[in-house]
């Protein structure tokens, strides 16, 4: 068995905790949170054995081989950190850190651990997402001649809406673009295979001012009768992002977390000299494959359907439909494949340590090109 440590235990802790059970051969030993009495709570319920109240106990724990960094954005570098010096496999969620200076830290940290490292970017584990990937590989697609899209999501439409991701001391100076925009540009870049060099963005404030709980409450948790105080906002609600790939070819996205009646949409479609294909998160069993002289096709996530090298992806007959905690599991099994084996696989489809830092470089390019209103170069 694997003895694993998790570290926060908000949203995304315990989807961590059901992804490795389902795996059946990871034991999640221990949780850790920002307090003792908060950990021992949260450990209670979800039946994780052993409770801690920092992440320096946490790593004391006996035979401790991994250890998942589930807390807030700003908490991700410093843990990492301690993590990596430690000497323990590392599962980071995204993003990997605030700055690029801490991403190129935390990989020359990661390689000279020799510790099997990644990040949770999980959209490229969807069985149609790499099916898409597959079929860029194969040279289904052809040529690539542009791609483009959206992430478009309304969780912080109102005025009150209010999280500890608004606050840039917390969330990082990007937050719209940081925290799904960077799901978006792994994905592409994941499908194309190409790398975004340059990008030209606009970026917007919706909400100069929000209204906080001054009881503490966030988003979705609305009460009629709450009593608000005005924070003013920093990190942008929208963006447009045009970019260059390394190839030559280009392309454009959107994100968002004001779009009404948008949940958690990742779109993208990709244009080649051959066919197109377009997939949706929120529709995340089907791949639409365009074509110039015939009918288009709708593929659905069949395994007997599926190009051979991506068909493990899906695990069960066309149908019976999977979604984001399957590829969350597959995200998993490939992190956990590569623990067992004790090293890095030479050509890892989980995200790593690199993919994390690589999105991060395209953030701060992002967000500098909206300063200073041109192109930038992403410097990696």
């Amino acid at each position: 068995m694997i003895n694993v440590g998790i570290i926060g235990s908000g949203f995304i802790g315990p989807a961590h905790i059901e992804a490795l059970r389902r795996l059946g051969f990871v034991r999640i030993v221990a949780l850790c949170d920002s307090s003792l009495a908060d950990a021992q709570d949260k450990a209670q319920a979800l039946n994780v054995p052993h409770a801690y109240g920092s992440v320096e106990a946490l790593l004391t724990h006996p035979d401790l081989h991994v250890v998942h960094n589930c807390t807030p954005n700003h908490l991700h570098a410093s843990i990492n950190r301690q993590v990596l010096l430690a000497g323990k496999h590392l599962f980071s969620e995204k993003p990997l850190c605030m700055t690029p200076e801490e991403a190129r830290e935390l990989v020359a940290l990661a390689e000279q651990a020799g510790v099997v490292h990644g990040v949770s970017f999980v959209y490229r584990q969807f069985a149609m997402v790499r099916q898409a990937a597959s079929m860029m590989r194969a040279g289904d697609i052809g040529r690539l001649f542009a791609s483009h899209g959206s992430y478009l999501q309304d969780w912080m439409l109102l005025e009150t809406d209010y999280n500890w991701r608004v606050d840039a001391a917390l969330g990082g100076a990007s937050r719209a673009v940081a925290d799904i925009g960077s799901h978006w540009c792994d994905t592409v870049q994941f499908v194309t295979g190409r790398r975004i060099t340059e990008v030209m963005a606009d970026l917007s404030i919706v909400w100069p001012t929000r209204k906080a709980n001054m009881a503490g409450n966030q988003t979705f948790s609305h009460d009629e009768h709450a009593k608000y105080e005005d924070k003013p906002v920093t990190t942008e609600d929208f963006g447009s992002v045009l970019f260059r790939f390394d190839d030559g070819s280009k392309g454009s996205f959107s994100v968002s977390q004001v779009s009404a009646g948008r949940k958690n949409r990742l779109m993208f479609e990709i244009n080649g000299s051959e066919q197109s294909v377009a997939w949706d998160q929120e529709v995340p069993q089907q791949l639409w494959i365009g074509h110039r002289a015939q009918a288009n096709q709708l593929l659905t996530d069949d395994p007997g359907l599926m190009n051979p090298d991506v068909a493990d992806s899906a695990h069960f007959p066309g149908g019976h439909i999977e979604g984001w905690p399957d590829a969350f599991k597959n995200m998993m099994a490939q992190f956990y494949a590569a623990v067992l084996a004790g090293r890095m696989p030479e050509q890892p489809l989980f995200a790593t340590f690199h993919d994390g830092a690589d999105v991060m470089y395209i953030i701060d390019a992002i967000v500098k090109s909206h300063q200073q209103q041109r192109w930038v170069r992403v410097v990696r």
